[in-house]
């Protein structure tokens, strides 16, 4: 069988040997076990499904509810000579009709569909006559309604199966899922005794920056100078700011085109494909975009804004660096984010519909709860892929030399002494009955209430005064620091005034200190994590070159042809023959047949 796997996987994928993790998720699938399968993005998850898929006896279902990865995926499949096919909205009657019919013909060993097309009768019925043998429930994630991504039309996968005459292996895939979100998913989808494999949630190659500029549409100018020749994506938490900031972009000379749900199919649709075919080098959007973009040369990912939760973040930021080069990963955060996100979690409208009030309590619980653990990654004086991989329940070193904050320079300043006469000070007064904001707690430790606090007679406070050494913006930070940190949270309603968190008690224990994140006048450039140049970057030129007309030629996105890296392999080899050729990660039988002597061509010529 493992010798099997390898023959496939060099003849349709032009690799002679698996990542970490792939062999064993593939093996467990062929031996007809369900499986569970936490991988990264850019992990290599899409081969854990798909050579399978190839050396099965039949159909391959593919569910999932991104129509743009679908695409992509069946192109790029196409490419490699497997048979595949999708079904989604984006497909005239007829054409579904035809698809169906094709694929009950024995036509296609992959057929990706989205979930809403499983309650369909004439779907069903196709199902129940078709031999089909696996199926993938990818984003698996979104099943579970505690996870970040809750979609009810995946609640009729678990229905689906119940109907097929025979049930297939199943096997669910997710870049991001904690333990809690994994126990929902083998429940909901039911799974038999399944396999789960958790793979390193660590991608090295990217690099991780926060900052909180005070020119934020400047910070992204300046952020994308660094990359003049990689393509990369911007993020915005709102449709209006997608819109004024590809405005910026193009008025600065940046080839950038937009993403959100308020454009019509058509233009989202051109849009994305001027960013796939590199005819637009940067895509700024909305959450709407990309997840399932399967474009492996993106440089850079910026969110210019909070994301509502770390799963998100980290799914989005995993856009970046697919091919393993360097690529780096920039939060440009404002205080004025974190309303933004309440606002959203308090308003989701249809993707709480028919949850109970108890339900929904604990879904905006929970969210708050995520919100809260980024407003930690984004603050943090720590080792930002510490926090990240600690987050997933993945113990990381604390320094990764691979970030903003190890790069920075300078040590976080200790202020756990002035977060502990702060927690005294919220405690005293809220024995009087008493709780204010940030202000008016500084008017107090600084001692100079007295006279927009008289009525409060302060003087009389145990705290009153106790700081009044200390610089009032001092304490300003020190505050904002422990309410980012989790040991003061503003209350609800109007006033947000602060409130002590179970957390500020091991603050007082000395359990916990308060560290505040050094300012720096300008961010550090990372240190590459590998060295990412072609040894010959004329060479390198001409390749591009020739698959840039290929591309053209075949109407498909260049890195369908070969990617980034496959060229840099190439200029390192410099095969000869087709033999050679084939010994170059990436190049498969099938697009050694098709594209190799064209290659050979130029790199005979060098």
């Amino acid at each position: 069988m493992e010798e099997m796997m390898r023959q496939a996987l060099g003849e349709y994928f032009g690799y002679d040997s698996f990542r970490p993790g792939q062999e064993q998720v593939i093996s467990a699938i062929l031996s007809g076990r369900d499986v569970l399968t936490v991988m990264p993005t850019g992990g290599g998850k899409s081969i854990c499904y798909q050579l399978p898929a190839v050396m099965a006896d039949g159909i391959t279902l593919v569910i999932s509810p991104l129509i743009s990865l679908m695409q992509d995926q069946v192109r790029s499949l196409i490419q490699t000579g497997i048979r595949a096919a999708y079904l989604n909205s984006t497909l005239t009657p007829a054409q579904q009709s035809l698809a169906l019919r094709r694929a009950s013909q024995g036509a296609y060993q992959i057929i990706y569909v989205a979930p809403e097309r499983l309650s369909l009768p004439s779907f069903r019925a196709f199902a129940q006559r078709a031999p089909i043998v696996f199926i993938t429930v990818d984003e698996a994630h979104c099943i579970s309604q505690w996870g970040h991504d809750f979609r009810p039309s995946y609640l009729e996968i678990a229905d689906f199966l119940a109907c097929l005459p025979r049930r297939p292996v199943v096997a669910a895939f997710t870049a991001t899922a904690t333990e809690a979100v994994r126990r929902d998913i083998v429940r909901s989808l039911a799974l038999r005794s399944p396999e789960v494999f958790v793979s390193g949630f660590d991608r090295p190659n990217l690099y991780f920056e926060t900052q909180e500029p005070k020119n934020r549409d400047q910070a992204v100018l300046d952020a994308i100078a660094r990359f003049p020749e990689r393509s990369g994506i911007v993020y915005c938490l709102t449709r209006k700011k997608v819109e004024e900031l590809c405005d910026i972009l193009g008025q600065n000379g940046v080839q950038a085109t937009r993403y959100h749900a308020g454009l019509s199919p058509e233009e989202r649709r051109n849009n994305q494909e001027d960013f796939l075919y590199d005819r637009k080098r940067v895509m700024v959007a909305t959450n709407a975009f990309g997840m399932g973009i399967d474009k492996p040369n993106v440089g850079f990912v910026i969110h210019c804004g909070l994301p509502s939760n770390p799963e998100s973040y980290y799914q989005e930021a995993g856009r970046a660096g697919r091919d393993g080069a360097p690529a780096q990963c920039i939060l440009l955060f404002l205080r004025r984010d974190i309303q933004v996100n309440r606002y959203f979690i308090e308003n989701k409208g249809e993707e709480n519909a028919g949850l109970t009030p108890e339900q929904l309590a604990a879904q905006q619980q929970a969210d708050t709860r995520r919100l809260q653990q980024m407003v930690d990654y984004a603050t943090t004086p720590r080792c930002l892929r510490q926090s990240l991989l600690s987050y997933f329940g993945e113990k990381a070193p604390g320094q990764c030399g691979n970030c903003s904050n190890c790069l920075n320079g300078q040590a976080p300043e200790d202020m756990t002494a002035l977060g502990r006469e702060i927690v005294l000070c919220v405690a005293e007064l809220a024995r009087e009955g008493r709780a204010f904001g940030m202000l008016a707690l500084v008017s107090i430790l600084t001692g100079t209430a007295g006279d927009t606090l008289y009525w409060l007679h302060p003087e009389h406070l145990d705290c009153y005064g106790k700081c009044a050494a200390i610089p009032p913006r001092k304490l300003k930070q020190a505050v904002q620091a422990m309410t980012d940190q989790g040991f003061l949270a503003r209350s609800a309603g109007e006033k947000q005034v602060l409130e002590l968190t179970l957390k500020a008690t091991e603050l007082v224990s000395g359990k916990e200190h308060l560290l505040l994140k050094p300012r720096t006048r300008k961010k550090p450039l990372p240190r590459p994590a590998v060295s990412d140049a072609p040894p010959d970057a004329a060479l390198f030129d001409r390749l591009r070159e020739t698959r840039a007309a290929l591309a053209k030629r075949d109407g498909v996105p260049a890195f369908m042809v070969f990617s980034d890296a496959v060229l840099k392999e190439m200029c390192r080899l410099l095969p000869r023959s087709r033999e050679e050729l084939m010994q170059v990660k990436g190049v498969g039988t099938h697009k050694a047949n098709r594209y190799g002597e064209v290659f050979l061509r130029v790199l005979n010529q060098r």
